[in-house]
């Protein structure tokens, strides 16, 4: 006879579900703190503000490094509002159409976010092309103050960011963080480019510094992007070996066989897990999949698991 679990990370340890059929829903994107909000909208405010105020800069000043940035940080004001119209889709509850709810939909704005990063740098590349054989004069003094304006604010925002939203482990705040990270180099590479044209007249390096900055923007936009789509491949998050998870399986007394193992993520900080268990068929099938379940739970931290429990004589055909 054929025995499913389902298992939230979110419930009581000692909550099993063991009937043969099962929710798989899930409730509101609940692992995103308001925190992450706050952070979001702080850096959205910064941005937006030194933006504009590079744009009207590098009018005035004739500065490429400038003007680039602040095409830059238009998209990175447009990455920050999506992430939080992100984080309003991913509270959605879940409905019998849509069993994960919204929470895929930060994956997507991190994609369209990274996908972003990637044209920006090519304008820039493309425009400093252009400029490259006759640099045009630039007024490099209002150009270093604007900049240094810009930086700090890009500094507060990654900061805010940093202390209010959960970087490392999620997907969107991970790729706005980004996209306030590479504005401060754009910044940077602006004052840099001002001092060589204030002090030996090089008027050439704003060209090549925002090449550069280009360039720094691509490596982080390709992580970003990376990312995304593995996610949305259905790949095994990189902190899980399956092959590991497997031998712990095996290692349960009882269990003869596991296949059909899938691990992926849902979105940032929910991972799933679902395999089959071959087992003995003396031993306690309900006690192997509490093990099982408790098992995989504290060791590799996944939080939503489903375990077909077979034995010899009756095993559900593999999806393979």
């Amino acid at each position: 006879m054929e025995k499913q679990a389902h298992h939230e990370h979110d419930h009581d340890h000692n909550q099993q579900n063991t009937t043969h059929e099962h929710d798989h829903t899930h409730g509101p994107g609940h692992h995103h703190g308001p925190n992450n909000k706050v952070g979001l909208m702080i850096a959205f405010i910064i941005t937006t503000g030194i933006m504009l105020l590079e744009f009207f800069g590098g009018l005035v000043t004739g500065s490429l490094a400038l003007l680039s940035d602040s095409g830059h940080m238009l998209s990175d004001s447009t990455a920050l509002a999506l992430s939080l119209v992100a984080m309003w889709f991913a509270a959605k509850p879940a409905s019998p159409n849509k069993s994960y709810g919204y929470l895929r939909f930060e994956i997507l704005v991190a994609l369209l976010n990274g996908v972003t990063l990637f044209v920006i740098a090519g304008f820039i590349i493309w425009e400093a092309y252009h400029r490259l054989f006759e640099p045009p004069m630039v007024q490099s003094g209002s150009m270093i103050l604007i900049a240094f304006i810009g930086l700090i604010a890009n500094i507060l925002s990654a900061w805010f960011l940093m202390r209010k939203g959960d970087v490392k482990d999620n997907i969107n705040i991970r790729s706005a963080y980004l996209h306030v990270l590479s504005d401060a180099l754009g910044s940077l590479g602006a004052i840099l480019a001002g001092l060589l044209m204030l002090l030996f007249s090089w008027y050439v390096a704003d060209p090549i510094i925002s090449v550069i900055v280009a360039l720094l923007i691509l490596k982080s936009a390709w992580g970003v992007i990376r990312w995304a789509v593995h996610i949305l491949m259905e790949g095994t998050p990189g902190t899980i070996d399956a092959e590991k998870v497997k031998q712990t399986l095996m290692q349960i007394q009882g269990v003869k066989d596991v296949h059909d193992l899938h691990i992926w993520t849902v979105t940032s900080g929910r991972d799933s897990l679902t395999c089959h268990l071959v087992v003995d068929e003396q031993a306690d099938s309900q006690e192997i999949l509490k093990t099982a379940i408790y098992t995989i739970e504290e060791t590799y931290k996944i939080s939503h698991i489903t375990i077909q429990i077979e034995t010899t004589d009756f095993q559900h055909t593999s999806c393979d």
